[in-house]
């Protein structure tokens, strides 16, 4: 159980920590600093190696969580707060599932082509679809931490 969790809790650090990173710190840094070619080629290139821990985030969260679950006995045996994680968790899996599928990888190719604007509108799409994740990500570190305290 002890690993599980340790698993669990590290692989939601990354995901949510490298997103308040991105889009707190980086952000408005790169936007002041760095002219549309510089700041889309690095944005591509910081979600292509971020990108990577995400997925790896994904499969820990889901294998650690699912066997917490089966350690515990069933979901019928873990707090509300354990089936909101899993609401918000796959929720912000299929929020990532459309990001890097769609807007990433639109970007990529935008980028690799030098198409600027493009790479521009799909970085924007990218920057909303951060900004829902990570209030997500917040808040599911709210409930998990908060456990049966919040309900």
């Amino acid at each position: 159980m002890s690993i599980a969790l340790s698993l669990h809790i590290l692989a939601a650090a990354i995901w949510v920590g490298g997103m308040f990173f991105a889009y707190v710190c980086l952000r408005p840094v790169a936007a002041q600093q760095l002219e549309p070619p510089a700041r889309l080629a690095l944005w591509q290139q910081v979600f292509a190696r971020f990108f990577t821990w995400v997925w790896a985030a994904i499969l820990i969260l889901i294998i650690s969580g699912h066997s917490m679950i089966a350690i515990y006995g069933s979901f019928k045996s873990v707090g509300m707060h354990v089936h909101m994680m899993l609401l918000t968790g796959y929720t912000m899996m299929a929020i990532f599932g459309h990001l890097y599928f769609s807007p990433y990888k639109k970007l990529s190719i935008a980028v690799k082509e030098n198409r600027w604007p493009d790479a521009g509108a799909q970085l924007n799409k990218i920057r909303k679809v951060v900004a829902i994740n990570l209030t997500l990500g917040l808040a599911t570190v709210v409930i998990a931490s908060g456990g049966k305290f919040l309900f």
